[in-house]
């Protein structure tokens, strides 16, 4: 045994099989736990990885040589600390297995089998063990990965690539792993591929040949495939599956005996597989193998789909069993009704002219449940279901006086006043350290409550603080230079503020820290932290010092508003106390405070006889912005972001706006604040920053929403591009309620148009949010999409799908005001742009809805309306310019 350990310890892995056969039960045992003492023990030889790994496969082959149960030897080979190796060591595993029992070999293939299999060498390992034991190879997902792994890798290192179908013809084990696919919850890579170098070599095309061949089972295959597409999952796996499916033809009575299967399918399956089971289903019904009652049972879930090719299909196979059996309009017809409430106005009239065509042959029951669901067509359509169902209409039929639905409002939340109790302020300060939160009411209340706590009991809070801290970067053993440099670096958490109370944070890193904080200003991402690092340090050096009871710039509100009441009340305190107010912290408190209607607060603060109230009263009255926005565009080429995110539109260029200067800002407030003050004008440039940043940027500048919104553009305006998430601060930025200008309307548009729906969704919610509080510009924001539509930034079908997001809402009267600019733009074009039909489809029905707008009718739709002819541009021009022409005629 003494032999064996000393070869495992100088990872002579080759010699230890031979050193574990002559060890009798009991010497395995006392080996192993030797083993396990040297595996313990290197894990932490960090400092060289290669004499770890020489270790490690040694301990790997011996451990699975000593173990006398199938279930551990299992987890040993199994571990993850044990599978770092380069060259595979498992020729020795089966070496050091070789004298066992095959039943034992057996149960121990499968019981790896069922761990995760990661690679190709663990898939020979398996095979290799059932090859020993004479048993079944299992089947798993493991198995099966590697299996396809091992295919793949043969492939391809073959010159010329040889045809999957030769390769999978001399699989042993085919039979058993390829059904198995079909069983996974993520197909392989490779399987999933559509196939190179052509669909004709991928393997759907190469299972059905070899099933043709007979060397796989059609029965097991056909069933699996139709399983695995009722139970869902990645549309590249419901492809595999349906071209797989198409391969093995199956015959019309295959497919009637799985009816059920198709209905289900077509009712709630992935768009391709419904779109799959209908075909099939329609196969049925032109073979007479389709009853009525199974019909009408899968066109209703259809009928209620959003996909207009779906339900369009669908009427039209209704329309066909309608025609050859006019007795079936008792059972059909109801179905149809249920398109009366499709979203598309067009598939309503389908569905409209349908049930006309054959209401006479419908039971009287039947025509009044018609004329009730009739309710659901919209305004275009009421005309022809009047003339169709008369007086089974009811009284009902006539729209009521329209009412705009939109969204309450939100409404600022106070901040709770920070805690005075020592135990739940550790709480809530450990819970805002450990957690990496930014948000600003869990933020500033620790913050405040900090400094206050430090002011009257700071050796209790500091002995509160210590044990629950302990662990953190700061507190642990380490070189102080690290330590150092993760303070001064730029860091928008506490730490620093927790830190200098426990006394971890040097005097050199404090004059760093907030000599670097002071610099900060080379983008506004850098300004903005920079105020936020600025106001950190100087709280750690008051918490040092423990002079200060309270923060001046502690928000009022949740979205960072400071009430100037409020800050008054507190100016008065510092004055009674004789304390000076940190620089930072005052002028983060300024850039806070409300300055509309504040002239009483303004007063107030003028008659506290200090500097501090004087230019607070200054800063009130002038009531002017940080940074004044310039209404002109600047346009822009559009940086390839990261290097490698393309251009938008073809290497368009992005409409930006520049922001003034403000002297009092470079004048009067810290050093850390002046780049706010000094005028900006974007660039084709990009800066390191990425994301949509910290939550407090807004608190930075909660009553500048205007100008955080200038500087956030050359962001937002990605989301029209490729980059996902550009759109997000918009919500954040209309919640304050500050004046919404050119900035904000500029940057709704480019989120209204953006490419990826989550954006388009924050876009639309900002858009309700200014609609609610009447600070939304209809005017403004259709002329900036007009604009960005003309440079190619937005598209209109993005822009359509956001507008019909909106007007879902019941903001119709909102959404066509704002629509209407822009398709008097659109359509005064001599050639239409792509999407324009959808911009129109959601125009007509806002104003079929509310009714027209009192501007007028749109410039060019009568022209585009007359035209003739049915395409859904004309037709939707046709059926907008109708609600017109009935207003006019009322």
């Amino acid at each position: 045994m003494k032999e064996l350990l000393t070869a495992v310890r100088e990872g002579r892995h080759r010699d230890v099989p031979g050193l574990v056969a002559p060890l009798d039960r009991a010497e395995r045992r006392l080996a192993l736990a030797e083993l396990k003492a040297v595996r313990k023990e290197a894990r932490d030889w960090d400092w060289d990885w290669r004499e770890r790994t020489r270790t490690m496969k040694a301990v790997l082959v011996a451990g699975a040589g000593c173990h006398t149960g199938a279930a551990g030897c299992a987890a040993w080979i199994g571990a993850r600390e044990l599978r770092e190796w380069e060259h595979s060591p498992y020729p020795w595993v089966l070496k050091a297995l070789a004298d066992r029992d095959p039943v034992w070999l057996a149960d121990l293939a499968h019981r790896l089998a069922a761990r995760t299999v990661d690679s190709e060498a663990e898939y020979r390992l398996v095979v290799e063990l059932v090859r020993m034991a004479d048993c079944p190879l299992p089947a798993s997902d493991g198995i099966v990965r590697g299996w396809v792994e091992r295919i793949n890798s043969a492939r391809w290192r073959q010159r010329p690539y040889p045809p999957l179908t030769d390769i999978l013809r001399a699989e042993p084990y085919l039979g058993v792993l390829a059904p198995h696919l079909l069983d996974m919850t993520e197909l392989p890579a490779p399987v999933a591929w559509p196939g190179y170098p052509g669909p004709d070599d991928s393997w759907p095309s190469a299972l059905t040949i070899l099933t043709a061949e007979g060397l796989l089972d059609r029965a097991l295959l056909l069933e699996r495939c139709t399983t695995r597409l009722l139970r869902g999952g990645k549309s590249s796996d419901l492809r595999f599956c349906l071209l797989l499916l198409r391969g093995l033809e199956p015959t019309s009575q295959e497919e009637a005996e799985r009816a059920a299967d198709w209905i289900a399918m077509a009712a709630d399956g992935p768009s391709p597989v419904a779109g799959h089971a209908q075909e099939v289903l329609a196969r049925l019904d032109g073979r007479g193998l389709l009853s009525v009652a199974q019909l009408a049972d899968v066109s209703g879930p259809v009928l209620f789909r959003t996909e207009k090719k779906l339900v369009r299909a669908q009427l039209v196979l209704l329309g066909k069993v309608l025609r050859r059996d006019p007795s079936a309009a008792g059972q059909l017809l109801p179905v149809v009704g249920e398109a009366f409430g499709h979203p598309d106005v067009g598939l309503q009239e389908r569905a409209l002219k349908l049930t006309a065509r054959h209401l006479p042959s419908a039971p009287p029951a039947v025509r009044q449940d018609l004329a009730d669901m009739a309710a659901q067509l919209g305004p275009a359509h009421r005309s022809a279901a009047v003339a169709l169902f008369g007086d089974l209409l009811g009284d009902g039929q006539e729209a009521d006086v329209y009412e705009e639905i939109l969204p309450p409002a939100p409404v600022p939340r106070r901040l709770a006043p920070a805690t005075e109790d020592t135990a739940e302020l550790v709480e809530e300060v450990v819970a805002l350290v450990r957690s990496g939160s930014r948000e600003v009411p869990e933020f500033e209340r620790a913050l405040d409550g900090l400094v206050r706590c430090a002011h009257t009991n700071r050796t209790a809070l500091a002995e509160a603080l210590r044990p629950a801290l302990a662990g953190m970067w700061w507190a642990a053993p380490g070189e102080q230079g690290e330590i150092d440099w993760r303070f001064i670096r730029n860091h928008d958490g506490p730490h620093v503020v927790v830190a200098s109370l426990l006394g971890q944070v040097p005097e050199q890193a404090f004059a760093e820290g907030r000599a670097r904080s002071a610099a900060a200003g080379t983008c506004f991402h850098a300004a903005l932290n920079g105020v936020t690092h600025a106001r950190l340090w100087e709280a750690a050096a008051a918490i040092r010092a423990g002079e200060l009871p309270f923060l001046l710039a502690t928000p009022t509100w949740h979205t960072g508003s400071l009430d100037p009441v409020e800050l008054v009340d507190r100016l008065r305190r510092y004055r009674e106390l004789g304390i000076e107010p940190g620089p930072a912290d005052f002028a983060q408190a300024l850039l806070r405070v409300r300055r509309t209607g504040g002239d009483e607060a303004a007063g107030r603060a003028a008659g506290l006889g200090t500097a501090e109230g004087d230019r607070l009263a200054a800063w009130i009255r002038a009531c002017e912005p940080v940074a004044p926005v310039l209404r002109h565009h600047v346009e822009t080429e559009a940086p390839a972001v990261r290097g490698w995110l393309r251009q938008s539109a073809a290497g368009a260029r992005r409409i930006l706006l520049a922001t003034r200067e403000r002297l009092v800002i470079q004048q009067e407030f810290p050093r850390a604040f002046h780049w706010l003050g000094r005028p900006h004008t974007p660039g084709s440039q990009t800066c390191y920053h990425w994301g949509s940043g910290s939550p407090q940027w807004t608190a930075v500048l909660p009553e500048d929403s205007e100008t955080l919104a200038a500087w956030l553009l050359p962001f937002v305006a990605t989301c029209a591009e490729d980059q996902r998430g550009g759109a997000s601060p918009l919500p954040a930025l209309v919640e304050t309620a500050a004046p919404a200008g050119s900035a904000i309307h500029l940057a709704l548009g480019y989120g209204l148009g953006a490419r990826y729906p989550e954006d388009r969704l924050s876009a639309v919610d900002a858009l309700l949010v200014l609609a609610a509080r009447g600070q939304l510009d209809a005017a403004l924001l259709g002329g900036e999409l007009t604009v960005l539509i003309d440079r190619e930034l937005v598209k209109p079908g993005r822009l359509a799908s956001s507008a019909a997001a909106a007007a879902d809402t019941g903001a119709y009267r909102t959404v066509l005001a704002v629509l209407v600019p822009v398709l008097s733009a659109l359509l005064s074009r001599e050639r239409a742009p792509r999407g324009l039909s959808d911009l129109l489809a959601v125009a007509a029905e806002c104003a079929e809805r509310c009714g027209p707008q009192e501007t007028g009718p749109i410039a060019g739709l009568a022209t585009t309306a007359a035209r003739g002819g049915s395409t859904q541009l004309v037709r939707q021009a046709a059926r907008l310019q109708a609600v017109w022409d009935r207003s006019e005629a009322a």
